[in-house]
C-alpha cells in the first residue's frame, strides 16, 4: 500500500482518524466528486435520515472509487459535509463513514453546512486516494 497514515503523538488521541497521510511515489491520485446518497435512478434515498443517507454515500464512494482502480484502504483524505448546524446529526453521519473505512483512519474534515445540491440530501462525501503505479508503466495503476 502506497498510503501511510500518520498518529502524532502530540496531538490528543480523542480524534477517530489519523492526522495526516502521506504517500510515496510513483502514485496515480484519483479525486473523487462528493458522493451523493441518490440510488441508480438518481433519487434521494433516506429522507430524513443521516446515518441511512451516509450509508448510500459511502457505497457510492466505494463504487466510484472502484471504477478508478482505487479502494476505500487507498483513501488519503476526506471532506465529510452534513446538512445540520446540530453536533448530533454530524456525529450520526460520521459514525457510518467511520464505520465503512474500519481500521484505515484516513485523515478527515467534517462539516456542518446549510444545504447541499439535491432535493433532501443531508449527506455528502468526498475523497482523495493514492493508488501505486508500476514504475515505466505510463501510469497504469497496480491493481
Amino acid at each position: 500500500m502506497s498510503v501511510r497514515l500518520i498518529r502524532s503523538p502530540r496531538l490528543s488521541d480523542v480524534a477517530e482518524y489519523a492526522y495526516s497521510a502521506t504517500v510515496d511515489a510513483p502514485v496515480r491520485l484519483v479525486y473523487t466528486a462528493g458522493a451523493c446518497p441518490l440510488d441508480a435512478n438518481g433519487e434521494t434515498v433516506a429522507v430524513g435520515d443521516y446515518a441511512g443517507q451516509a450509508r448510500q454515500v459511502m457505497a457510492n464512494l466505494r463504487t466510484a472509487l472502484s471504477d478508478a482502480g482505487a479502494q476505500l484502504t487507498d483513501v488519503l483524505k476526506t471532506t465529510v459535509y452534513v446538512a445540520s448546524p446540530r453536533q448530533a446529526d454530524l456525529v450520526a453521519a460520521w459514525e457510518v463513514v467511520r464505520d465503512f473505512f474500519g481500521e484505515h483512519d484516513a485523515p478527515s474534515t467534517l462539516l456542518g453546512v446549510a444545504v447541499l445540491g439535491y432535493a433532501n440530501q443531508l449527506v455528502e462525501v468526498e475523497a482523495v486516494a493514492a493508488v501505486p503505479v508500476a514504475p515505466d508503466s505510463g501510469g497504469i495503476a497496480l491493481t
